[in-house]
């Protein structure tokens, strides 16, 4: 599907979603929109396997393009469903009933039918607890069927579901062939459902532009970023992963490389965002032995596969990717402070648990590995806890790379952002600052990055090059002689030199022009004088 088509279906199913809204918010709104589009996915995704696992055994639509062939084969095979089913867990690794799957929804959507609700029900249901190996429980539970922001009764909730699913399938009708390009649709509708959700947009999406960036970053060899993308990643987490899109983007870098990931690993507290992230991974075709998101709250460390306490099998991962919230405020307890993630940096202070999500992720990454982390700048000079934190990191020669991005390139906040680059062994024993904070296009909400000032950043972080005003390689000691200070401004001056003048030139240049005017002023007067005026002076 081309970039044109992509963005016309995501055009085609926004414009739905702002049609249908009506009462309904539009953070509402997003997980029943999200939620269809991923039922379509699995679906047509399925369909395509059946046929091919069924080749002429598989019924033939009789001309009815609306016809669900799949409910026709298990009415007429009830002895080989259960054979079915078992060949298709091993090939897609998922079952779903044929009165469940999209075409059947959609054709009870359209001809208004009132069991609609109740189908639709019992395949999540289905969805959750029964289609994958592994249990995606309460994978819709952000979906209320029976909520009043449908309709007052039964059958209200039914009619508004029929019209909200007709107009999504007829807005995919002619997308149809191309199921790759519901995954580009799903992370579209969830860029612009956050770009309507203004602060809250931070909680799941990180712009595609800055994910581009963190992703190119940590799928370079750590130790020589020159020789260019590693082969393998055998694990990857985000441990604040929002919708999944930046854990995405790792692995789709990784492919289009050549290489490949093992899995995916993802935390996330919020639980709406949990599920968009649960559903983004399948949506794009990761299969769920490959993936594993947990809901549950990072700095707490509640889960269990980080707890593990025998050294020798503590989980490590070769990158580490994320976004958590800025300066979140939080709760440092005494227990924290003998936590084995904080004892030997300190704890970061309860105003901004910034240095906290650092130290939490820093802690998990393997020696080879690499871990690129959107941060608010005050972590670059703040003092204080932060300041002892940062003091130590710098002096075990963990920062390799300070990024400085522009402001108002999020949804959720206009600061200005860094992007701090961490590895356990890194080769330089300097650190590479780049400011990036003057290249962007300006835009009426947002500001963005240009494909060319990606791909600067990414090429100087690479080269580790140094250019006038925007990248400059700082040995330690000039950094220890600034207290440890990393604000960017005391390295790389921005400020544009006044250009120096040629006196002698701009002496002769004043000459000229009086000359000039001289001639100037006694042709004049020639005229005035054969007019009989008064001559100039």
């Amino acid at each position: 599907m081309t970039e044109q088509n992509q963005k016309q279906l995501g055009n085609t199913l926004w414009s739905i979603a702002d049609q249908l809204r009506g009462a309904m918010d539009a953070d509402d709104f997003r997980d029943y929109m999200l939620s269809f589009l991923f039922l379509r996915y699995l679906s047509d995704n399925y369909e395509t396997a059946a046929r091919k696992e069924l080749g002429r055994d598989y019924p033939a639509t009789g001309g009815d393009a609306r016809a669900v062939p799949l409910a026709r084969w298990y009415a007429d095979n009830a002895a080989d469903i259960a054979e079915f089913e078992k060949q298709m867990r091993r090939k897609v690794h998922y079952v779903i009933e044929p009165q469940h799957l999209w075409n059947s929804i959609a054709n009870l959507a359209r001809t208004q039918n009132a069991e609609l609700l109740n189908t639709l029900q019992a395949g999540f249901k289905y969805i959750e607890t029964e289609s994958f190996e592994s249990t995606f429980q309460g994978l819709f539970s952000e979906i209320d069927l029976s909520s009043p922001k449908l309709g007052k009764t039964y059958s209200d909730r039914n009619a508004k579901l029929c019209t909200i699913i007709q107009k999504i399938a007829e807005g995919l009708a002619e997308f149809s062939t191309d199921i790759d390009a519901l995954g580009d649709a799903y992370e579209y509708l969830i860029g612009q459902f956050a770009a309507g959700s203004g602060k809250k947009a931070g909680e799941f999406y990180t712009p595609q532009q800055i994910s581009d960036i963190l992703s190119a970053i940590v799928t370079l060899d750590s130790q020589e970023p020159k020789t260019g993308s590693k082969k393998r990643l055998d694990s990857v987490l985000d441990f604040a992963c929002g919708s999944g899109s930046l854990l995405l983007n790792v692995r789709k870098r990784m492919v289009r490389a050549g290489g490949s990931i093992g899995k995916i690993y993802g935390q996330e507290k919020n639980i709406t965002t949990y599920n968009l992230a649960r559903m983004n991974m399948l949506l794009h075709g990761v299969k769920d032995t490959e993936f594993e998101i947990y809901h549950g709250d990072t700095l707490s460390n509640e889960w269990d596969l980080l707890r593990e306490q025998n050294p020798a099998r503590k989980p490590s991962f070769d990158a580490i990717v994320a976004n958590p919230p800025f300066s979140y405020r939080w709760q440092p307890s005494e227990a924290l402070a003998d936590d084995v993630r904080f004892k030997s940096h300190g704890l970061a202070p309860k105003s901004a648990a910034d240095f906290a999500f650092l130290l939490h992720g820093f802690h998990f990454l393997k020696d080879e590995g690499v871990m690129a982390i959107i941060l608010p700048h005050g972590v670059l000079f703040r003092g204080g806890a932060e300041a002892r934190i940062r003091t130590k990191l710098l002096r075990d020669g963990h920062i390799d790379t300070v990024i400085g991005l522009p402001a108002n390139l999020f949804y959720s906040t206009g600061i200005p952002v860094c992007v701090l680059v961490l590895k356990k062994c890194k080769k330089p024993d300097d650190v590479l600052f780049i400011n990036a904070a003057e290249h962007f296009v300006k835009g009426k909400r947002q500001n963005q990055l240009a494909p060319e000032h990606i791909q600067k950043i990414i090429d100087t972080y690479q080269q580790r090059t140094e250019e006038p005003r925007y990248a400059r390689r700082v040995e330690m000691a000039e950094i220890e002689k600034n207290d440890f200070n990393l604000n960017i401004s005391r390295y790389i001056s921005t400020a544009v030199a006044e250009e120096e003048i040629d006196l002698a030139a701009t002496h002769a240049s004043l000459v000229d022009i009086e000359q000039a005017i001289r001639t100037a002023t006694a042709e004049h007067n020639a005229f005035l004088k054969e007019l009989g005026l008064p001559l100039l002076p």
